[in-house]
């Protein structure tokens, strides 16, 4: 035994060098490769069988341990089956003899190790592996052993990784099944059997009539006069031990949960155990007692009480979470309910010692996360299927759920139950909308709830009745996630942005249910809040520096900030509201809306003419930022009702337009006074987007003629005048652009003026774009180095204009678009007549293509072709070879976006129907193979590439004759159309860049270029062409195939999977001919009798279905069989 005393005594001195501070990186590399070496070996297993019963080191356990592990899963295949044997009794007798005394983490590795043994040999080789699990949990002294042994079976065994075969990981789900059924009765028993003996019923008094927890509800609720009294029982008080044995039940109940079908060995009774032990986790006396005993001990023991709940919780979880319910398992879903809402009414009780709130704060947070993921699994997956039931009380659960929401103890906790009242008010919403006769019905069953949610939803948003709540929320700092969001497109908002948005989108959603209520809720406090605001005119006071607003005691003062952010706060739920207002219920609801119409527009005027943003006050840094967000938010609630504004012009325009064109004239009023540079930014685009809006979606025909609006005229285009930030700029510009170029509604052809209009806007466009039109002459010129960034100013602001204003009018008529063209026919001349002289500014480039592409998008049929083609044709001189890979390799993220766009101009080009631009075809497709793909195709960055594809495949499915001319008469003749087919090569090409860009990491190109290829083929059949068919058909299925193999694209499974099927549907006999054979005669890591079993487990189907099942049988097994080869020993003789 010397050696191996020796190995021991060397191996541990090893580990503790390893992990020592002082040990450098190299000498860590060299013995990590002197331990790997030693693993290696055959009969490496024997030391560590010895190290490990011998040594108290915890490393060098470990790695004995990771040496089993590798030796079980990598190169089992390979060990004598003698040495398994031996391995198969050592190692359990190891465990049992050492598992009290082993350190957790190395005895649940040793479980683990153990488990992987029975995933490759029980049955057959190791047939008590199961009977043994089920004894130790029978045994007292080694239940908690058991249960880790059966937890860690259900995660190996029930849904084991790929080192599998597809048969073998079938034949354990079935082995574990059969056995679902004992280990649940177990588990049952240990809960029961635990809770009863610590049961304190005897000695309990039963509760006291006035304690109330017995009341209606709860009978209504559980139906049964004893399951309510089991669940009143006092709850056991339970020693570490037994703890410890129910919360490793409970960890395994829920694993057990997560890959078990619904069925009825879950019984009632395991059920209501698992209640019992839910109720440990809304019992605060639990936590009380191990606080009041101080002890550090004692309050880790009442955490352990907490965490039982929290588990138990998570099985409940696991078993709402299934959708698919059987008929015979409805009735024990009821069931879960009424224990769980029980469980709902404990912890919202009052009484006089607690408040719903404090008792919600003293419970553990992980319960009340794990209770409101069980109240939206109970609202999204299973109300449908539950409100049917009479006896389930739904009124009186949306009372207890009110209760629970509205004392949440967090903000992350009310969001999260805002978020199950959103999920309840769509589940009504589209109920009705199905059941439009029991609309009535359905309604007034729940009008009190809804009316009661939208009053407190709106009270929670109020500094008048939540102050000290709504000051903790941040409105400075942007959300963490807002990564996540802003790459889904979501805006980024700050914490009380987000509470404000998620609470008018419940507000929002009752007002759809119940607009009658909902509007008479929310006007009279709107209205309270106006007076405060509106009584402000009597404070205001002249000072030598201008206006001061005469509030200075601090308590007014904070009053008033209160105020101000709740008007905020209303002024947008009532902008939220303005779409319930239009459409079929216009008429129905015209008064209260033309109520909120006028009030806001009184509004806004007040405060332009009052000034109240320059307004001096006691405490700027506060009431300054106030009063101009309620100016900038009445501004905007008044732009969310434009719709119904352009709706009240086209009823009103023939009679009496009167009250209109005053609420509109008035709007502007308020607006003009603010469209200056000196204005705060913020209020200065409230005012432009009301202008916007005005202009493009109200559109009235005397807009032009206001004095305001040609106030803003002169003001834009007086080039003394100070310009105005750009943003703004843009917006003022486009809403002066469509006054002139918009047709007005609701007036024939004959009356639009366009002669006027269009002489107009040809002298807006004119004036905006002076200096730039004065470039021309200059820009061949050298440029000083100040003058340049002078000329690039000009050219940004101006193309920023002017694309903003073509791409508003580009999905508008005809008329519009060509006076458009008109006015801007000089500047477009212009910028291309620029763009070589800036080619290599790639800022300059970047901006001019913008411009030219949105010009292509909306002007193209304006611009006419001759020019058209002019443009194109300078683009293509000016991209060479040099200069597309000077822009692409050297200019970083500008350089390839001005590629992007370059490449974006000619997919309009392509897509573009009739004969005219055809003859560019040639010279696009030549561009992009032989200039722009081979710079990309072999950079790893994706920048380019998607465009560059995407263009490709706009030229094969727009231009598909260009490829393949069908003649009718051939079709005729032959029965079956067999194309001639033209510019082969350049198909070949394009082909073969999208076989290779399946050999590349990024995925997201993958999953683009599959769909192209799908689409030609849905489309134009793509797949079945000759030329396909013949030369690339099963080169691109093996790439596919391979792809699966590597496992490098894996989120796409399913695609590649479908794709695979379409291909191979094309010539399934040649697929099971001739491809197949090939492919697995092919595949290296196999020998001849794995290739055989693989080639007859694929079966020949010829459905989708199956044929997916079987590439996927395929490619695991294929795997496999690689993973058991690589692992044998060398010289191996196989059979």
């Amino acid at each position: 035994m010397a050696s191996e005393e020796a190995s021991l005594r060397a191996l541990e001195s090893l580990m503790t060098e390893f992990f020592h501070n002082c040990t450098t990186n190299e000498r860590k590399r060299e013995i990590e490769e002197l331990l790997n070496n030693f693993a290696q070996q055959i009969g490496a297993w024997r030391f560590c069988l010895y190290f490990l019963s011998s040594t108290r080191n915890d490393y060098v356990m470990m790695y004995s341990l990771t040496v089993f592990e590798n030796l079980i899963n990598k190169m089992w295949l390979g060990v004598p089956s003698q040495d398994k044997m031996e391995i198969r009794s050592c190692l359990p007798k190891l465990l049992l003899a050492h598992h009290k005394t082993l350190p957790y983490f190395i005895r649940n590795k040793l479980c683990k190790v153990i488990v992987d043994i029975g995933r490759q040999d029980w049955p057959m080789f190791y047939h008590d592996f199961f009977t043994n699990i089920l004894q130790l949990i029978q045994s007292p002294v080694t239940t908690p052993l058991g249960l880790i042994m059966l937890k860690t079976t259900s995660e190996e065994l029930a849904c084991p990784r790929e080192d599998l075969s597809v048969a073998r990981k079938e034949e354990l789900r079935k082995l574990l099944l059969d056995q679902v059924q004992t280990v649940l009765g177990l588990l049952t028993g240990i809960l029961e059997s635990i809770w009863d003996k610590h049961s304190v019923t005897a000695a309990t008094p039963p509760p006291s009539p006035t304690s109330g927890e017995s009341g209606d509800l709860l009978s209504s609720l559980l139906q049964s006069p004893s399951a309510a009294k089991l669940l009143n029982q006092p709850i056991p008080i339970l020693d570490t031990e037994s703890e410890y044995i129910c919360s490793l039940a409970l960890e395994c109940l829920a694993h057990l949960f997560s890959w078990i079908p619904l069925s009825t060995s879950i019984t009632p009774s395991l059920l209501t155990t698992i209640f019992h032990f839910a109720r440990f986790g809304c019992d605060t006396r639990v936590r009380k007692m191990s606080s009041v005993n101080g002890s550090s001990q004692n309050s880790v023991l009442g955490q352990e009480r907490g965490r039982l709940g929290v588990l138990a919780m998570s099985c409940i979880n696991e078993l709402m979470s299934k959708n698919c319910v059987p008929m015979e398992f409805e009735e024990y879903l009821l069931r879960m309910f009424q224990q769980t809402f029980y469980l709902l009414q404990k912890i919202t009780k009052e009484n006089n010692a607690h408040t719903v709130k404090s008792r919600l704060e003293e419970l553990d947070e992980s319960y009340i996360e794990k209770f409101t993921d069980f109240l939206r699994l109970f609202v999204s997956v299973h109300l449908r299927r539950i409100e049917s039931y009479s006896q389930f009380p739904v009124v009186e659960f949306l009372a207890l759920l009110f209760k629970y929401t509205f004392h949440q103890p967090t903000h992350e906790g009310y969001f999260s139950c805002l978020d199950i009242w959103t999920l309840f008010l769509d589940y009504l919403t589209s109920k009705i909308k199905s059941r439009l006769a029991d609309k009535e019905a359905v309604l007034n069953r729940y009008e009190d709830a809804l009316v009661l949610l939208l009053t407190e939803v709106l009270n929670r948003i109020q500094f008048r009745y939540n102050q000290a709540q709504l000051e903790e929320l941040d409105d400075e700092t942007l959300d963490d996630d807002v990564r996540s969001r802003v790459e889904q497109g979501q805006l980024q908002q700050t914490e009380w942005q987000r509470y404000l948005r998620q609470s008018l989108e419940v507000v929002a959603k009752v007002m759809e249910l119940l607009p009658t209520h909902a509007f008479s809720t929310l006007f009279p406090v709107l209205q309270d809040n106006l007076e405060v605001y509106l009584g402000l005119q009597q404070f205001v006071v002249t000072s030598g520096t201008g206006h001061r607003l005469n509030i200075t005691a601090e308590n007014d003062c904070r009053r008033l900030h209160c105020s101000l952010r709740d008007l905020s706060s209303l002024l947008q739920a009532v902008g939220r509201l303005a779409e319930y207002f239009i459409g079929d219920v216009f008429a129905a609801r015209f008064n209260d809306a033309l109520t909120v119409v006028e009030r806001l527009v009184k509004v806004t005027l007040y405060g332009s003419q009052i000034k109240l943003y320059n307004i001096e006050t006691a405490v700027p840094s506060v009431l300054k930022p106030d009063l101009i967000d309620v100016h900038a938010q009445s501004l905007a609630a008044l732009q969310a009702y434009a719709h119904w504004l352009a709706q009240f012009y086209s009823e009103v325009h023939r009679q009496n337009p009167e009250q209109f064109i005053s609420l509109v004239s008035t709007a502007l009023e308020a607006i003009t006074p603010l469209i200056s540079s000196k204005v705060q930014e913020k209020l200065l685009l409230s005012a432009c987007h009301l202008l916007v809006s005005l202009a493009t979606t109200v559109r009235p025909v005397f807009l032009i003629s206001i004095p305001a609006v040609q106030k803003v005229f002169n003001r834009i285009t007086d080039t003394s005048a100070q310009r105005l930030p750009d943003k703004a700029q843009v917006l003022v510009c486009r809403a002066l652009s469509n006054v002139l170029l918009l047709p007005w509604p609701n007036l024939p052809e004959g009356e639009q003026q366009w002669a006027v209009r269009s002489t107009n806007h040809a002298s807006l466009i004119s004036a905006l774009t002076r200096e730039y039109r004065q470039l021309k002459s200059n820009a061949i010129l050298p440029q000083r180095k100040v003058q340049l960034e002078d000329t690039k100013v000009i050219i940004h602001q101006t193309l920023s204009v002017l694309e903003d204003i073509v791409e508003s009018i580009s999905g508008e008529s005809t008329k519009s678009r060509q006076i458009c063209y008109q006015s801007l026919q000089e500047s477009v001349q212009v910028s291309l007549a620029l763009f070589p002289a800036f080619i290599h500014q790639s800022d300059v480039t970047d901006e001019m293509l913008s411009f030219f592409l949105t010009l292509f998008q909306g002007l193209r049929v304006q611009m006419g072709v001759p020019f058209t083609e002019q443009i194109i044709q300078t683009f293509l001189n000016m991209f060479t070879r040099e200069q597309l890979a000077e822009s692409i390799l050297h200019e970083g993220s500008t350089g390839c976006r001005v590629v992007e766009k370059f490449l974006k101009i000619l997919q309009v080009v392509v897509q573009e129907p009739g004969q005219v631009f055809k003859p560019f075809l040639p010279s696009v497709i030549s561009l992009c193979m032989e200039q722009v793909y081979p710079i990309i195709a072999e950079r790893s960055s994706p920048d380019v590439k998607a465009e560059l594809f995407e263009l490709l495949f706009r030229v094969l499915h727009h231009n598909w004759r260009y490829f393949f001319k069908s003649s009718v008469l051939a079709s005729v003749q032959r029965g079956v159309a067999e194309e001639q087919m033209e510019n082969e090569a350049q198909f070949s090409a394009i082909m073969q860049a999208f076989g290779q860009s399946f050999l590349q990491p990024d995925i997201h190109l993958f999953k683009q270029n599959l769909f192209y290829l799908e689409t030609l083929n849905t489309k134009q059949k793509l797949y079945h062409k000759k030329i396909f068919r013949t030369t690339m058909l099963f080169q691109f299925v093996n790439v596919l195939l391979q792809v699966l193999v590597h496992k490098s694209h894996d989120l796409l499974q399913e695609e590649i999977g479908i794709a695979t099927y379409n291909m191979a549907s094309v010539d399934f006999d040649g697929f099971y001919s001739a491809f197949l054979p090939e492919f697995l005669a092919s595949c290296d890591g196999v020998d001849s009798n794995q290739k055989n079993v693989l080639g007859r487990n694929f079966k020949m189907d010829r459905d989708l279905p199956s044929f997916t099942q079987n590439v996927h049988r395929l490619v695991n097994d294929l795997r496999y069989y690689r993973l058991c080869n690589d692992s044998l020993p060398p010289g191996t003789v196989k059979l």
